[in-house]
């Protein structure tokens, strides 16, 4: 998420995808008569929630979590994300706790094994926790000397590497999260990616910042093209200070422009690691931007945040041949005090159920 001078959202990607053509995962648990009617396999789109975490993860792997997943699967959800965290030291060094794949930790394990027995898919997308450390946001990591840099790929490729091994019944796997300035590491990147594939079946993808999807050198390597979509959608105000829908497609058009020639020369499947906006009266100019945790939303903010959303289902929809779908951002196990960027509100409810739960089932 590209928080052009600040962010401290902690978000998420990728995937998987259920690429192109593929229909949702059944390495663990086959598609029954009752997830084929729901369109989870006729369709083969993303339906995405990342479900975010206020702790280090440890609501993944509570009965709470269970709860969530049936809420969504009933406004028509079939993929749901999770992030697990590890810390960054400004000498390169990430922190994290060490993971056996064959006695993986509840937070992980439980999740795949819960979303697979709704007939659900999951994306596990590790991020780099960079607050407490020297960079604003994922993409402004770097370090300026070898032993640094040494230390930083050592750890990040142990840690992803690790979180492959214990994950690997999931369907989707993100080998990073907008690490814009990382991109020069293409051998750095090339092994990782060979050896995440040696730990997991999970389709592979990276979640490039919106600005930065020609910078990476490696699609080639992976089943599709993750894509943080917190495009700028520059459009007139209208009544209210809102932009008109209308303006707000006309804004989309050059990004999709750009997105859909990607798709065309790689031959890869795009889809949106992270689709989100906050209730501010700026959701659409900065997407990545959230809400004051003690700021509470005008009905206009909500308005605003419910029309982009809009906008972008009937983008999702128009585009599906090569854009296969979105991660919303984000839901929280529970209430999930002081966050932003929240989709757990009755408007929001009802826009998601409406674009992808009864829609499907006509």
């Amino acid at each position: 998420m590209k928080r052009t001078h600040q962010i401290g959202l902690a978000l998420g990607a990728v995937l998987l995808l259920a690429a192109a053509q593929v229909a949702p995962s059944a390495k663990l648990s086959p598609p029954t008569a009752e997830t084929e009617t729901e369109g989870l396999a006729p369709s083969s789109l993303i339906h995405g929630m990342t479900i975010s975490t206020q702790t280090s993860g440890s609501e993944w792997g509570t009965d709470a979590f269970e709860v969530e997943l049936d809420r969504l699967k009933a406004l028509g959800v079939n993929w749901v994300a999770i992030h697990p965290y590890a810390g960054l030291r400004d000498d390169g060094t990430v922190r994290f706790n060490e993971l056996d794949p064959e006695d993986p930790p509840v937070w992980l394990a439980r999740p795949i094994a819960a979303a697979h027995a709704r007939g659900m898919n999951i994306l596990i997308k590790p991020h780099l926790a960079y607050w407490g450390s020297p960079f604003a946001w994922r993409g402004e990591i770097a370090f300026e000397t070898p032993e640094a840099n040494a230390r930083f790929w050592r750890g990040y490729s142990d840690w992803t590497l690790q979180v492959a091994a214990a994950a690997k019944g999931a369907d989707g796997f993100s080998v990073g999260t907008e690490l814009e300035l990382q991109m020069d590491r293409k051998e750095e990147w090339l092994e990782l990616i060979a050896g995440v594939r040696k730990r997991t079946d999970a389709r592979l993808s990276y979640s490039a910042n919106w600005d930065g999807i020609d910078r990476v050198p490696f699609w080639d390597k992976l089943d599709a093209i993750g894509v943080q979509a917190y495009f700028p959608l520059p459009a007139p105000s209208g009544p209210g200070g809102i932009p008109a829908a209308q303006s707000l497609r006309e804004a989309w058009a050059p990004h999709l422009a750009k997105l859909r020639a990607l798709s065309e020369s790689t031959g890869k499947p795009v889809f949106f690691a992270e689709l989100g906006y906050d209730q501010t009266m700026t959701a659409n100019l900065e997407p990545w931007k959230g809400a004051s945790r003690r700021q509470t939303p005008s009905d206009e903010a909500r308005k605003l945040q419910l029309r982009c959303l809009k906008v972008a289902f009937e983008i999702l929809d128009e585009e599906s041949e090569w854009l296969r779908g979105a991660f919303l951002w984000k839901w929280f196990v529970g209430k999930g005090r002081w966050e932003n960027f929240r989709l757990d509100h009755p408007e929001a409810r009802k826009l998601i159920e409406t674009e992808w739960g009864l829609k499907v089932k006509k």
